[in-house]
């Protein structure tokens, strides 16, 4: 009577398994996807400003901090202390902060943190304030690189709409 190996009687002998003390072949390829790779991030393409037409930006100033939703709850009826610029959605909050301190001598102290927030309306209709972005009035205050970087957002990469206000609060 012969004598067979646990592998000959369950029927492996040199099978898939391969001889004794050899590797694994490797398996075979995955069969490749017809789907297009993803889309690389979005980035966002600087407008043309000689070619582009500005929009109107209504910026609300206040000292302090940000306006209340209230106070732009009744159209026609917003906040006093509205200045209107003209601009691009390409404009960065820093090319902001300099326009705010051209019209807000608060803004032009050396210490100075302006803190930006889109306000439009919800779904309901309501009015919602959405944080943006903070810069300082002179940038690099006391070497500390961390304090920039807000600088170079666009009004494009924060998801502003046209038609959105923009609350400052002067800090």
């Amino acid at each position: 009577m012969e004598k067979r190996g646990r592998d000959e009687k369950m029927g492996g002998g040199a099978g898939p398994r391969g001889p004794p003390g050899k590797p694994l072949p490797p398996p075979p390829p995955l069969p490749q996807s017809r789907a297009p790779p993803p889309p690389p991030p979005h980035r966002f393409e600087p407008v043309d400003r000689e070619k582009t037409c500005p929009l109107l930006l209504r910026v609300f100033t206040k000292i302090g901090g940000h306006h209340n939703q209230e106070d732009f709850a009744v159209r026609g009826k917003e906040p006093k202390d509205e200045v209107q610029i003209y601009t691009w959605k390409d404009a960065t909050l820093r090319e902001l902060t300099d326009l705010v301190k051209e019209i807000a001598p608060e803004a032009r102290r050396r210490n100075a943190k302006l803190s930006f927030a889109f306000v439009y309306p919800d779904k309901g209709g309501r009015f919602v304030l959405k944080q943006a972005g903070m810069t300082h009035a002179y940038g690099n205050v006391g070497g500390n690189m961390g304090r920039r970087l807000d600088d170079s957002k666009s009004l494009n990469e924060l998801k502003f709409q046209i038609g959105d206000y923009l609350d400052v609060a002067v800090l």
